[in-house]
């Protein structure tokens, strides 16, 4: 089993310009391939876990998906960052396109697709992380036993005044350079359990 961090798309990864329609709008942040490309140097990996309901609501089409993802992939490669999955949601429960206007467990925070992250590779929800600029990401993370951090990228700023009841980040930090530099802190630090002697034996 394997550690991940699973990233949100608009307004952590990338710039937050409402619904991404062509690749021409993709706009990284400055710091986002540095931050990728971080993460995969420490051999953990990169998913992209992604909310479109612009799909469901017919304002672009998987085919326009797959271009925005190829683009937004050769544009971290430029930099030798890479993320090792791109998976999405597309229902809306108020979308027009049959098939896709439903409920469902993909979309966060159900779910779902960090499910088929841990069937594909292996991983270990319990070493990894989710990060985000809404509190949907952090409710994530809770779903499927990870650790959540709110950026306050995107709409993570607003999203910070306003925490649902009940529910509390890990974390919230200003970008995803600074989410990456609080993950590598927390995977150095031991975690100490009791070994059968009663001595402290410390675990990474």
């Amino acid at each position: 089993m394997t550690a991940a961090v699973f990233l949100d798309r608009d307004g952590t990864l990338i710039d937050e310009v409402g619904y991404l329609d062509r690749p021409e709008r993709v706009l990284l942040y400055p710091w986002s391939i540095d931050a990728v490309r971080t993460l995969n140097r420490a051999g953990i990996r990169v998913i992209m876990v992604s909310n479109q309901s612009g799909l469901a609501r017919g304002f672009f089409s998987e085919q326009t998906l797959d271009l925005i993802h190829r683009h937004l992939a050769a544009l971290l490669a430029a930099g030798g960052a890479r993320l090792d999955a791109y998976y999405y949601c597309p229902h809306h429960p108020d979308g027009r396109i049959a098939g896709l206007a439903r409920a469902c467990d993909c979309r966060k925070p159900g779910g779902a697709l960090v499910e088929r992250a841990v069937e594909q590779f292996g991983i270990d929800p319990k070493h990894s992380f989710v990060v985000g600029d809404r509190w949907v990401d952090v409710a994530l993370a809770r779903t499927v036993g990870a650790r959540g951090i709110l950026v306050r990228t995107g709409y993570g700023a607003v999203e910070e005044t306003r925490p649902p009841e009940g529910l509390s980040a890990d974390a919230v930090v200003d970008n995803l350079i600074a989410a990456v530099s609080w993950i590598l802190l927390e995977r150095q630090a031991p975690v100490c359990d009791p070994a059968p002697d009663n001595a402290l034996k410390p675990t990474i």
